[in-house]
């Protein structure tokens, strides 16, 4: 297959290329600099992105979007936030809608905060949509991506988890805390985090490709933890103590109260339904403690 991908500099972006090119397709990244040869230009902010460059493109993996930890969410970060996730895939989905022979699929981002902060109820596709500012904006998200599906797209929403990998996001800014014994359990260390190995988030993007299946899929792993758990257990891999807590106010001066409190201090206990489901899919890390060793060579 060719497939088209958004955010592809980004951490599951890189990887699915490598993945996607040992099994044979072929990868055609989207960005926003002049494309080189087997590459394709849009530019979301300003609308541009020609209908004719996704001809003979056989999927589209829709990745791209500011990231939601990156700064303090004040109202500008937050509109840089929405703007990046709708224009971009509004852009793509009309794109992809008015081809006569574009993708035939459209897997779209998206992501657990679509559920809000739910405490232990026990969550899977088909659970309503939670409140607040990333439930909201992963609503509108993927309701963005409703043109190609209008068109005849077979569009999979990927409600994508905490993504576990050494080479970026949330575990490689906790290691050098961990590493040195300081690590520990934040804030009462009961709200649920919802995981997903580096290595099973671009093998079931992969499958999505070729998958009987359109609409929410979580990619989450079978087994979410608590973070007093992840802390516990991340702190056994490593062989360091985690007797420290973490309280509230620090990462709130750091990141600001908001953002902490959604990325931190609140969580979402997540099973990905659709791919237990799906007998040719297995998740090759279901439990944390072999996924974060096999991630860290331990």
């Amino acid at each position: 297959m060719r497939v088209a991908i958004t955010g592809s500099s980004g951490l599951v972006g890189t990887a699915l290329i490598s993945h996607l090119d040992s099994l044979g397709h072929t990868s055609v990244p989207v960005v926003r600099r002049a494309a080189k040869p087997g590459e394709i230009t849009w530019s979301p902010s300003d609308g541009v992105l020609d209908p004719g460059d996704l001809e003979g493109i056989d999927a589209v993996v829709h990745l791209a979007g500011a990231g939601i930890g990156d700064k303090r969410w004040s109202d500008d970060y937050k509109k840089v936030l929405i703007d990046s996730r709708l224009d971009g895939t509004s852009l793509l989905a009309t794109a992809i809608a008015a081809c006569s022979d574009g993708p035939k699929v459209l897997l779209s981002g998206s992501a657990i905060g679509y559920y809000g902060a739910r405490g232990d109820e026990q969550l899977d596709e088909s659970s309503t949509p939670g409140t607040g500012f990333l439930a909201q904006l992963c609503v509108d998200w993927e309701e963005a991506a409703a043109p190609a599906a209008a068109a005849g797209t077979r569009v999979v929403l990927l409600r994508t988890g905490i993504v576990l990998s050494a080479d970026g996001g949330a575990l490689k800014k906790q290691l050098p805390l961990f590493k040195i014994g300081a690590g520990g359990t934040m804030g009462s260390g009961a709200q649920w985090q919802s995981w997903i190995s580096i290595d099973d988030e671009v093998a079931a993007i992969a499958h999505l490709l070729a998958a009987d299946v359109e609409g929410p899929v979580n990619l989450t792993a079978p087994n979410p933890v608590t973070q007093q758990t992840f802390a516990n257990t991340l702190g056994k891999v490593l062989k360091r103590p985690t007797f420290l807590p973490i309280p509230k106010f620090g990462p709130k001066l750091l990141l600001g109260s908001e953002l902490a409190e959604n990325l931190l201090f609140t969580g979402q206990r997540v099973s990905p339904t659709v791919l237990l489901g799906d007998e040719t899919f297995t998740f090759r890390h279901a439990e944390l403690e072999p996924a974060l060793r096999a991630i860290l060579g331990k």
